[in-house]
């Protein structure tokens, strides 16, 4: 009877726990699609697989940066490295949403979801335009972007220490390449099934559609994630 490897099987775990926090990660995220490139709803004008995938690459490229340059890293530290990058980068992103909503198309910053802002306790419903779903990025919504967002680049940080500490002893000179690419598959593939569960929009933890969506589409991702893990171990037999 075969032995199964607990390294093996620790190793294809955490690859689900990623793949999970990705998924996660896209729910904190407001997407506002193209609704809110009209400035007819909250948050980014962008779907679900663009912020996910930008913002997670962008903390998968921090995270491999501090592998790169600090072999001796612990797991905690790449985590925090691609956590860091992914919030740097969606910050960035929302600020300049924010400057063009406020000063190009001159809307308050409300939510349609609250009635006063959950960190604020600003009133948000007397300055919700008719017709919209609310506008700009307002204070929770930046706040559960950014929280977000560093969920994902966690997750990548993650998935891309679990391969380098596989592919490395196998194909040193191509093993930082190689775990680039397949995490980056990961995040897509993470991002995308999100996209069906939010249907759109979502403003971000504090949005009603955040509490319904979220289980079933975390239970979706880790299985699938699960599956990355098996195919992550799998190939490194075509690799010995």
């Amino acid at each position: 009877m075969a032995v199964i490897d607990p390294t093996m099987l620790m190793n294809i775990f955490l690859i689900g726990i990623s793949g999970t926090l990705i998924c996660l990660a896209v729910h904190f995220i407001p997407v506002g699609g193209a609704p809110a490139a009209m400035a007819q709803a909250t948050g980014i004008g962008t779907g679900t697989v663009e912020l996910a995938a930008g913002s997670g690459l962008v903390g998968l490229i921090t995270s491999s940066y501090m592998y790169a340059y600090e072999p001796a890293a612990s797991m905690t530290l790449v985590m925090a490295a691609g956590a860091m990058g992914a919030a740097i980068m969606l910050a960035s992103t929302m600020l300049a949403g924010g400057y063009i909503y406020a000063y190009g198309v001159a809307v308050p910053f409300a939510s349609a979801q609250v009635k006063k802002d959950p960190i604020t306790r600003e009133r948000q419903d007397i300055y919700v335009s008719k017709g919209t779903q609310g506008q700009g990025i307002p204070t929770i919504c930046f706040v559960s972007g950014v929280v977000g967002s560093g969920l994902g680049g966690a997750g990548g940080g993650l998935i891309y220490f679990v391969l380098m500490g596989i592919y490395s002893p196998l194909i040193a000179a191509s093993a930082a390449a190689v775990a680039g690419v397949f995490t980056m598959g990961v995040f897509y593939v993470n991002s995308v099934i999100p996209s069906y569960g939010v249907g759109g929009t979502i403003e971000g933890v504090h949005d009603p559609k955040f509490r319904r969506v979220v289980p079933k589409d975390v239970l979706t991702s880790f299985v699938v994630s699960i599956i990355c893990g098996v195919i992550a171990i799998m190939i490194t037999g075509g690799m010995s």
